[in-house]
C-alpha cells in the first residue's frame, strides 16, 4: 500500500494533475473557428481553421525559413507571456513555405482551452513570426431554433474574427520583387489594394490605371496612380497622383503651375488639399526588407478630372513603377517619386487586368536580398558609444519588453566592430540595465534558462546613469565569432546583433571624431603635403555631404552619393548662398576617391592636397587651403537624393548639423564650435584702443609736447604707454582664455606676437638707459645708441601693431563671413590716414618752431622752451644758465634727426 502511494505521488509530482489526454473525436462538440494569421516577421501569411478538439488546418501558408520554429501557445500577447509559453504540437516549421495546406495535431496533453494565442515561434531567437488570437474556445452547446420536436439539437457556435490587413483575395505578380494584391467591396463600390515590394526603404511603389484613350507609347500621360512608401520616421503613406508629363513634378515659379508626376491636390491649390485625394490609407508595415502598403479607393465614384473610373468587369490597362523617392521641401511639401529608371533593371511596366477575375499567382513569400532595416552603428576606437535605454518603437525581433537599449540615440541598432580595435561603451541606461556582450541571441543571463553562453564583455557591474556613467572597454580579437549580441543581464531581448568584421575605416585612418548630433563620423590621416579624408553617415540617406566652414554659406563641400547606375561619386562644390543656384561645381584635385552605400549608410573617401596647386583667387577652390595647425571647422548634411547636374531646390538637404565642429587635425580631437564673435570683437576693440590711440598718442606726446612747462610731456608719454601696454595684455589674455589656447599659426597672430614683443622691449629699454651727462655738450656714444634704439623699436612696434589690427580684421571676416568687415577696415584706414596728416602738420610746426629759435625770431610757445633739453625719460627741475640753455638748444638741433 505504501509503495503504491509513493508511485502515485511521484506520478502526480512529475506529470501533474491533468486528466489523461482526451481522445480526439470529430463527433465531439466544439466551436467552429476560422481566422487569419497576423504577420509579424518572416513574411508569414495564412489561414487557420479548427477541425476538431485536437487538430487544425492551415491553408495558403507562406513563411520564410527560421532556425527552430514550432507551434507555440501563450496566454496573452505581452512579452512575458510569450516568452513563458510552450510548444503545442510536434509539427515543426523549419523550411520555407509557399502557399502550403496541411493539418496540425495538438500534443496529447494539450487542449484548446489551454491556448489563448497560437503563434509560429522560433525558439533560439524567441521570435514571434505570426500569431492568431483565440478567444472563448470552450465546448459550447446552443439550442437550434429550427428544432420542431420537443428534443434539443446541439450545433456548433461560430466565432467571427477580424480579417488581417495582410491578407487579400487576389494577388498578381508584376516582377519577381513587386506584387499587387486586391480585394473588392462591391457594397461600398470600392477596392482595397496592397502594394508589396522587396525594395529599399527610401523607394516608392506606384500602381494605377492608365488613360483608356492613350496609346501604348503614352500610357503614363493622363494616368491615375497611387504612390506609396515610407516616410523618414518609418510611417507609411499613400497619395493620389495624376501624370501630365514624363518628368518629375516641378512647379513654375512664375505662375505657380505644376506639371509632371504630381499629387492630385497640388493641381487645385492648398484650399483643395484632401478633396481630390481618393486614396485612403488602411495599413502599412515594413518587415524583412519588404514594404507593404494597403489602401482603399472608389471604383466608379471618383473625381473625373484627375481620377480614372474602374470598370470591375472590363479588362483595363494598369501601369506600375518602382524607384527612388524625394522627401518634402519648402517648394513642394510632398513625397515625390523620382525617375523609375530603365534597363537593365525592370522597374516599370503595364498589363491588362480585370479586377473581378480570380487571380492568385503569388506563390510563396517575397524574399528580399537585404532584410536588415535597422540602423547600423560602426564602432570607433576613439569615440565612446553612448548606451542608454528608451521605449521600444521599432524593435527588430518582436516580441520584446517595453524598454530596450539605445546606442548613440538609435533604438537597438546593429553594432559593427572590428577585430583588434577597442570599443568603449559609456553606459548610461540606468542601474536596472547591465550591459554585456554575449553569444546568446536573447540575453538576460542564459544560465537562468539552463543554457550555456560565452560572455565577451560586461556583466552585472556594467551599469550607470547619465550623471555617473560606467565605462566599459572591449577589444574583439581573432577568436571572436562573426555574429554575437549585446543585451542586458537582467532582462531578455533588450539589445540586438553585433557584427564582427576584419578591418575598416578605423584601421585605415589615424584619427576620427564624431561630428555634431552623432550622425556623421569624420576620419583623416595627415601626410606631408596632403590629407586623406573619409566620412560615414550613421543614418540611411541618399547622399552625404561634409563641408569646411562655419555654415552652409561660404563653405567648401564634398558630396558623396551612388548614382542610378550604381556608381559611387564624390563631387566638390563652393556654396555662396542658400538656393540651388548658389551651389557651384568645382574642380579640386581629388585622388583615391571612393563612395559606397551599405544598407543605406553612405561612406565617402578621398585624398586632397593641403594647398591647391593653382593660383589663389583664380578659382574658388584655389582658396580652399587646409592648415593642419589651425582647427578645421566641419559641418555635414544628408538628404534623399543628389544629382550630378541640373541642381534645384529638390536636391537640397533634409537633415543638417546644427553647428560646426572644430577638428584639431594635429591633435586628433574635436570640440563644438562656439560663438566667439563677441569675444573676438571685444579683443579687437581693446587692441584698437591700445595700438590705434594710446600707444601712438604716447609717442606723439614725446615728439611734439616737450615745450610744455615742467614734465607734462613726460607724464603724458609714460601714462599713455603703460596704459596701452596694460590694455594689450588684458586683450591678449582675454582672447587666449576664450580660445582655450595660444597657437602661433595665422598671419594675425604672428603680427600680434611681434608687436607685443617690441612693446615689451620699451619698458626694459627705459630701465637700462644710460644716465644723461651733466655736460650736455659731450653726449656719450651709449646714450646716442640708446636713443636710436628707443625711437626705432617704439615706432616699429606701432607699425607692426597696425598691421596686426588689419590682419585681425580680415581674420574675423574670414571666420564669421561678416559683411561689414570691409567697412570697418576702411574706417581704420581713414583713421590712420587722418593721424598721418596730423603728424605731417605737427612735424611742419615743429620744424618752424625750431627754425624760429635758431634765428631768434619771436614766436609764442606753449611753455618754457628751456625744457626742450630734458631727458626723454627722466624729468628735472634744475635751473640752467643761459649758456646751458643755448647748449641745450644746440643739442636739440644736433639730435633732431635722432628723434624723428
Amino acid at each position: 500500500m505504501l509503495r503504491e502511494t509513493i508511485l502515485i505521488f511521484l506520478y502526480l509530482l512529475f506529470f501533474g494533475y491533468a486528466d489523461p489526454a482526451p481522445k480526439c473525436s470529430r463527433s465531439s462538440p466544439f466551436i467552429d473557428f476560422e481566422s487569419e494569421f497576423k504577420m509579424v516577421q518572416h513574411q508569414l501569411r495564412g489561414k487557420i481553421k479548427i477541425i476538431d478538439d485536437c487538430s487544425f488546418r492551415v491553408s495558403q501558408f507562406d513563411m520564410l525559413s527560421g532556425s527552430d520554429v514550432h507551434w507555440w501557445s501563450a496566454l496573452a500577447l505581452d512579452f512575458d507571456n510569450f516568452t513563458t509559453g510552450f510548444i503545442v504540437s510536434d509539427h515543426k516549421l523549419n523550411h520555407t513555405y509557399s502557399n502550403f495546406t496541411f493539418v496540425v495535431h495538438l500534443m496529447p496533453n494539450i487542449t484548446w482551452d489551454m491556448i489563448h494565442v497560437l503563434s509560429v515561434w522560433d525558439i533560439p531567437t524567441a521570435s514571434d513570426f505570426g500569431h492568431v488570437l483565440i478567444q472563448n474556445l470552450t465546448t459550447a452547446e446552443a439550442k437550434s431554433p429550427a428544432s420542431s420536436s420537443g428534443g434539443e439539437e446541439k450545433e456548433k457556435e461560430k466565432v467571427s474574427v477580424y480579417n488581417e490587413p495582410t491578407m487579400f483575395d487576389n494577388c498578381k505578380v508584376l516582377t519577381k520583387d513587386f506584387r499587387v494584391r486586391w480585394s473588392l467591396n462591391l457594397k461600398e463600390d470600392s477596392i482595397e489594394i496592397g502594394l508589396e515590394g522587396a525594395t529599399g526603404v527610401m523607394n516608392y511603389m506606384a500602381f494605377g490605371w492608365a488613360n483608356p484613350n492613350a496609346t501604348d507609347s503614352e500610357l503614363m500621360l493622363g494616368a491615375d496612380v497611387a504612390v506609396a512608401g515610407f516616410k523618414e520616421d518609418g510611417l507609411p503613406f499613400v497619395d493620389d497622383f495624376f501624370i501630365t508629363k514624363y518628368s518629375e513634378c516641378v512647379k513654375n515659379s512664375d505662375d505657380g503651375s505644376v506639371e509632371g508626376v504630381c499629387p492630385d491636390s497640388i493641381y487645385e491649390g492648398p484650399d483643395r488639399v484632401g478633396l481630390v485625394n481618393d486614396t485612403r490609407m488602411i495599413y502599412g508595415h515594413r518587415s524583412d526588407g519588404v514594404s507593404l502598403v494597403r489602401y482603399k479607393r472608389p471604383l466608379s465614384q471618383v473625381d473625373g478630372k484627375y481620377d480614372q473610373p474602374v470598370d470591375r468587369l472590363a479588362n483595363m490597362t494598369v501601369i506600375w513603377a518602382l524607384g527612388k523617392i524625394r522627401a518634402p521641401d519648402t517648394v513642394l511639401p510632398y513625397y515625390l517619386p523620382q525617375n523609375h529608371g530603365g534597363l537593365p533593371f525592370e522597374t516599370f511596366g503595364h498589363l491588362g487586368l480585370n479586377v473581378s477575375q480570380r487571380v492568385d499567382d503569388c506563390k510563396g513569400p517575397l524574399d528580399a536580398g537585404d532584410k536588415e532595416d535597422q540602423d547600423i552603428i560602426i564602432a570607433d576606437a576613439k569615440v565612446p558609444l553612448v548606451v542608454s535605454s528608451g521605449l521600444a518603437l521599432h524593435y527588430p525581433n518582436p516580441p520584446n519588453p517595453a524598454k530596450v537599449i539605445y546606442i548613440n540615440k538609435k533604438e537597438a541598432p546593429v553594432l559593427r566592430v572590428e577585430r583588434g580595435v577597442p570599443v568603449t561603451f559609456s553606459i548610461q541606461a540606468g542601474h536596472d540595465v547591465a550591459l554585456y556582450v554575449t553569444s546568446d541571441p536573447i540575453g538576460g543571463n542564459a544560465t537562468l534558462r539552463n543554457l550555456t553562453e560565452t560572455i565577451y564583455a560586461g556583466g552585472p557591474e556594467a551599469h550607470g546613469v547619465q550623471a555617473s556613467p560606467k565605462e566599459l572597454v572591449w577589444a574583439p580579437d581573432r577568436n571572436t565569432p562573426d555574429q554575437i549580441y549585446y543585451h542586458s543581464v537582467y532582462e531578455k531581448k533588450m539589445g540586438w546583433r553585433v557584427e564582427v568584421v576584419d578591418g575598416g575605416l578605423s584601421d585605415m585612418y589615424n584619427n576620427s571624431v564624431v561630428l555634431d548630433d552623432q550622425q556623421v563620423t569624420f576620419f583623416w590621416t595627415l601626410s606631408k603635403d596632403s590629407i586623406s579624408i573619409a566620412a560615414r553617415g550613421e543614418k540611411k540617406s541618399g547622399y552625404l555631404a561634409i563641408g569646411f566652414g562655419s555654415g552652409m554659406i561660404y563653405s567648401y563641400t564634398y558630396v558623396g552619393w551612388v548614382d542610378d547606375n550604381g556608381v559611387g561619386r564624390v563631387n566638390t562644390y563652393w556654396i555662396d548662398g542658400r538656393d540651388a543656384s548658389s551651389i557651384h561645381l568645382t574642380r579640386e584635385n581629388l585622388t583615391y576617391v571612393r563612395c559606397k552605400t551599405e544598407n543605406g549608410i553612405i561612406t565617402l573617401e578621398f585624398t586632397r592636397p593641403l594647398v591647391p596647386s593653382c593660383s589663389r583667387g583664380k578659382r574658388p577652390e584655389c582658396n580652399n587651403i587646409i592648415d593642419p595647425t589651425t582647427p578645421l571647422k566641419v559641418i555635414w548634411a544628408m538628404g534623399s537624393r543628389w544629382s550630378n547636374e541640373h541642381l534645384s531646390e529638390r536636391n537640397m538637404h533634409t537633415l543638417t548639423s546644427s553647428r560646426p565642429i572644430r577638428v584639431q587635425l594635429m591633435r586628433g580631437s574635436a570640440e563644438a564650435e562656439q560663438d566667439l564673435l563677441p569675444v573676438l570683437a571685444v579683443h579687437g576693440f581693446m587692441m584698437f584702443l591700445a595700438w590705434g590711440i594710446l600707444l601712438p598718442g604716447g609717442i606723439l606726446a614725446a615728439r611734439y609736447l616737450k615745450h610744455l612747462k615742467g614734465d607734462g610731456w613726460y607724464k603724458i608719454h609714460v601714462y599713455m604707454q603703460y596704459s596701452g601696454l596694460v590694455i594689450v595684455f588684458l586683450a591678449l589674455l582675454f582672447a587666449v582664455a576664450e580660445l582655450r589656447g595660444f597657437h602661433v599659426s595665422s598671419t594675425h597672430v604672428k603680427f600680434g606676437v611681434a608687436a607685443v614683443f617690441l612693446a615689451c622691449i620699451q619698458p626694459v629699454n627705459a630701465f637700462i638707459r644710460p644716465p644723461k651727462p651733466s655736460n650736455v655738450e659731450h653726449v656719450p656714444f651709449k646714450r646716442i645708441i640708446w636713443e636710436y634704439l628707443h625711437v626705432i623699436v617704439g615706432r616699429s612696434a606701432i607699425v607692426v601693431g597696425i598691421a596686426a589690427l588689419f590682419t585681425g580684421m580680415k581674420h574675423l571676416g574670414d571666420r564669421y563671413a561678416l559683411e561689414n568687415v570691409h567697412g570697418l577696415s576702411w574706417a581704420m584706414i581713414i583713421w590712420f590716414l587722418v593721424g598721418a596728416l596730423c603728424i605731417v602738420y605737427f612735424e611742419y610746426r615743429e620744424k618752424q618752431r625750431v627754425r624760429d629759435r635758431i634765428f631768434g625770431r619771436g614766436n609764442w610757445v606753449l611753455g618754457n622752451e628751456e625744457d626742450d633739453s630734458l631727458d626723454l625719460l627722466t624729468p628735472t627741475n634744475t635751473h640752467t644758465t643761459d649758456k646751458e640753455s643755448q647748449a641745450s638748444a644746440r643739442m636739440e638741433v644736433q639730435l633732431e634727426p635722432l628723434n624723428r
